[in-house]
């Protein structure tokens, strides 16, 4: 595998150095050459990035790259000592998990940079000191207390009717929120708790998205039962898995809405098969997996989901003209508040599921609390719900043991707590298995960066700002001319990808591993991202309003070394491989810009391309 890994690089190299001689020998003049350097490059580099990302999306054959998106294993397991947390993460000490932690500080700006570029969106110099000043448990302890910021509901709500949308407001949220770490976490339960724009309708879509995302955040520093609680409860969980107004049977043969029942068992908690507490499957003795629910557990489950709807009071009604508007309608309110229970609408037969019992005639709220329970101990939960955060976060392929780590805390954080989800994130991020260096130099180890993670990296890396404070980003979904990934807006209830992916005819396939993202990738999406990407970093979004700075690569930019030095740093954690650095270095060099320069155009265009380039090579892809 590392062979195969190594001949894509030089392929890749070699390809790109091609395309850079053909453009040096062209005999332009120096402006001419930067404009054209600027563009041979990229095609360059979509051909790289091509190779980096081959075998996914339903692409055709095996690559040595591809199998880069696989996670491995160290199974470092030695005890070593944790420094004392912040806040409620001081339980966390209290764990056998704990006890085996050997890397609790960073001891380089390397490793502070790694640790950030999984815990948050970005790393930049003043986080990487903090992360090197206070150890990984303190800072995680410290982001996971800090006072909130203004939540995406709060900025929709501050923004005339219609002029800020779904896109607008998650963009805010990720580009711009000082909580970094907070965010990404809630991008993740967002991969697995999941609400799409693209299907929710009503005359408040936009509030109701937006309050989801805010469920998805207040849940990173709650527990995983109150966040089971209130996304049941959630309008737009109602709207999008159809809780809202689903009613009880009745004598005309009407039966239950079943699609939240089976996805809160499939996708939300248990999974389809039982596992056990390392993520293994149960198996039957003749080797097939055992089912976790049939499907009279659905249907019975499904009895509890029923009575519920939106929470809108009459005061509320018809109080709203929008503008330019003759008809009226309710006000907002009601997204902020949880779907309310009318008892004459839910279902009071018997409910038996999961070997749990609902006697017949229990009232609503009594059924729910059961149901919420009963998916909140179950065995499957902790092992199937870990597992993916590990895969988001850090590798595609965790170990077994890494997974049962990380559900012994989930179960039990050090003050018999089940379901602490800040225990469980500084779980995943401090075991051996995500910080050893060991994972740096092994070809199983590491995870496909998400287009949409890119693109937030970018913004916070280089200082992107919204003067006019719209964040007119707007929805990248468009595999061919965007990034072909949008927050909050999944193709389906099965996220962008599903856990399980595994890309056809490939390395990984071969042998048995997982790539998730990788269902993103495919020729189309590979040029779509480089060409979108390209016109982002020298353009923004809407006249420029929604740009970035580059306030420290500009003052770096007659030292080409050292702009790579800097973008290897806090993109990469100084991953990039020394032939890629020689090779961004060496094709920044062309044209020349002499000390001194006020070319602004031909300074912007060699940092435009360093980034681009950073953003193609294989070693940033795969995030390790």
């Amino acid at each position: 595998m590392v062979e195969d890994l190594q001949t894509g690089r030089e392929i890749a190299t070699e390809e790109t150095t091609r395309a850079l001689s053909s453009n040096e020998s062209s005999g332009s003049t120096p402006s001419e050459a930067g404009h054209g350097s600027r563009l041979s490059l990229t095609a360059a580099l979509a051909a790289a990035a091509a190779l980096a990302a081959c075998g996914g999306g339903g692409g055709g054959g095996s690559s040595g790259a591809a199998f880069l998106a696989a996670g491995g294993t160290n199974g470092a397991t030695s005890t070593g000592s944790t420094q004392v947390a912040a806040g409620s993460l001081t339980a966390l000490q209290n764990t056998p998990t704990a006890g085996t932690y050997i890397y609790t500080t960073a001891k380089t700006d390397d490793e502070a940079a790694r640790f950030l570029l999984q815990a948050q969106f970005s790393a930049t110099e003043t986080d990487i000191a903090a992360v090197r000043a206070k150890g990984y448990l303190t800072w995680i302890g410290e982001q996971a207390d800090l006072a909130p910021s203004q939540t995406g509901w709060q900025w929709l709500a501050s923004k005339p009717y219609n002029t800020a949308y779904t896109d607008n407001m998650i963009w805010n949220q990720l580009m711009s929120s000082p909580d970094g770490f907070r965010k990404r976490m809630a991008m993740v339960f967002s991969e697995i708790f999941v609400v799409s724009a693209n299907d929710i309708g009503s005359s408040w879509p936009d509030m109701m998205m937006a309050q989801y995302w805010d469920t998805m955040v207040a849940s990173v520093t709650t527990n995983f039962r109150k966040l089971l609680e209130d996304i049941t409860l959630n309008p737009a969980m109602g709207f999008y898995l159809n809780t809202r107004g689903n009613m009880k049977e009745n004598s005309s043969g009407r039966q239950p809405d079943e699609n939240f029942g089976r996805e809160v068992m499939q996708l939300m908690t248990l999974g389809l098969y039982q596992l056990n507490a390392d993520g293994s499957i149960k198996r039957a003795a003749d080797g097939t997996p055992l089912d976790t629910y049939t499907q009279d557990d659905v249907t019975n489950i499904a009895r509890v989901f029923t009575g519920y709807d939106l929470d809108i009071k009459t005061a509320e009604k018809g109080v709203f003209t929008p503008p330019g508007q003759t008809y009226t309608i309710e006000s907002n309110q009601w997204t902020q508040r949880p779907m309310v229970l009318t008892e004459n609408n839910h279902s009071t037969m018997a409910s038996n599921f999961l070997g749990t019992t609902i006697a017949a005639g229990t009232k609503g709220a009594a059924s729910l609390k059961t149901a919420l329970d009963t998916l909140t101990n179950h065995p499957n939960t902790a092992p199937f719900i870990c597992k993916q955060l590990i895969e988001r976060l850090i590798t595609s392929n965790p170990s077994a043991a890494y997974i049962a780590r990380v559900a012994a805390v989930f179960a039990d954080n050090g003050a018999g707590v089940r379901g602490d989800m800040k225990s469980v994130f500084a779980a995943v991020l401090l075991d051996n298995e995500a910080r050893s260096p060991a994972g740096l130099t092994d070809p199983n180890f590491g995870r496909l960066r998400e287009p949409m993670l890119r693109l937030v990296q970018w913004a916070r890396s280089f200082g992107v700002t919204s003067v006019k404070d719209t964040w007119k980003v707007d929805n990248t979904s468009d595999a061919a001319n965007r990034l072909g990934q949008s927050p909050l807006r999944s193709p389906s209830v099965f996220n962008f990808f599903r856990p399980g992916y595994v890309p056809p005819s490939t390395v990984l396939a071969s042998e048995g591993k997982v790539a998730p993202e990788f269902q993103l990738v495919n020729e189309t999406s590979v040029g779509g991202y480089l060409n979108y990407m390209q016109n982002i970093l020298q353009n923004g979004y809407d006249t420029k309003d929604v740009s970035a700075s580059y306030t420290v690569e500009k003052s770096l930019v007659f030292d080409a070394a050292a702009l790579v030095r800097r973008l290897n740093l806090v993109m990469c954690a100084n991953q990039l491989s020394a032939a890629t650095v020689a090779l961004i270095t060496n094709a920044l060099a062309t044209p020349p810009i002499p000390a001194g320069s006020t070319n602004d155009t031909l300074k912007n265009n060699r940092i435009y391309a360093a980034i681009l380039m950073v953003l193609a090579s294989p070693e940033y892809l795969i995030q390790k």
